[in-house]
């Protein structure tokens, strides 16, 4: 109690993410970052083989973004480069990993190199339900040109092939929601093995990305 009412009264301590709205931002901001970086799946790839439609190729990095896909693999032989929109794909492009390749067989070499397994869509004698494949262990999941699917070559050279099991008469889905409906049954088996709830990535790339990510 204070005894000497002729005392001024100390200010209380000053909380400077209170007193500079722009440290509170800014503190938000990295907060989300290290989540979003901390919820990455470096073992889950996905590669698009000449996909030449860029506003699917746009809402395809949104989907990978959403579910933290480690590394988005682009492969164009038969079909040109695409601009990717900003608009259309929502900036997940900043935050997406990206690599591009000539050929399948490159591609499917650096997803080997990583451990990954490699499931093409398509509808061969040998595709399995994507509900009877395990997602949570290294996979790479591979999705075909809009109007031919993927070539024979990545069929014939992954390690199998999965289908989405419809029961309607079309027995196709636009390639961005087969990547949505595909990525999210992923991302259920790794929610269910807690693989979101832990780090994926090393303590040491974490604050190297999050740096890299903050000045973006």
């Amino acid at each position: 109690m204070r005894k000497n009412y002729d005392d001024p009264i100390p200010e209380p301590p000053v909380d400077p993410l209170v007193s500079d709205p722009t440290m509170f931002r800014t503190e938000q901001r990295l907060a989300r970052l290290r989540s979003a970086i901390e919820r990455r799946q470096p073992t889950l790839h996905l590669v698009l083989e000449d996909v030449h439609d860029p506003h699917n190729v746009s809402a395809v990095l949104r989907t990978c973004e959403s579910v933290g896909v480690g590394t988005v693999h682009l492969v164009y032989v038969t079909e040109k480069f695409p601009k990717i929109g900003r608009t259309s794909s929502a900036s997940a492009w900043k935050w997406v990993n990206i690599q591009r390749y000539d050929s399948i067989e490159e591609c499917y070499g650096t997803l080997r190199q990583q451990g990954c397994q490699i499931y093409a869509t398509d509808l061969s004698e040998r595709a399995r339900s994507l509900y009877t494949i395990d997602l949570a262990s290294p996979a790479a999941l591979v999705f075909g040109n809009e109007h031919h699917g993927v070539s024979p070559e990545a069929s014939r050279l992954a390690d199998g092939n999965l289908l989405i099991p419809m029961t309607g008469l079309i027995q196709s889905l636009n390639i961005s929601v087969a990547c949505a409906v595909t990525l999210y049954e992923a991302f259920r088996q790794r929610q269910v093995a807690g693989m979101y709830a832990t780090p994926q990535l090393p303590p040491e790339l974490v604050e190297s990305l999050l740096k890299e990510w903050a000045g973006r």
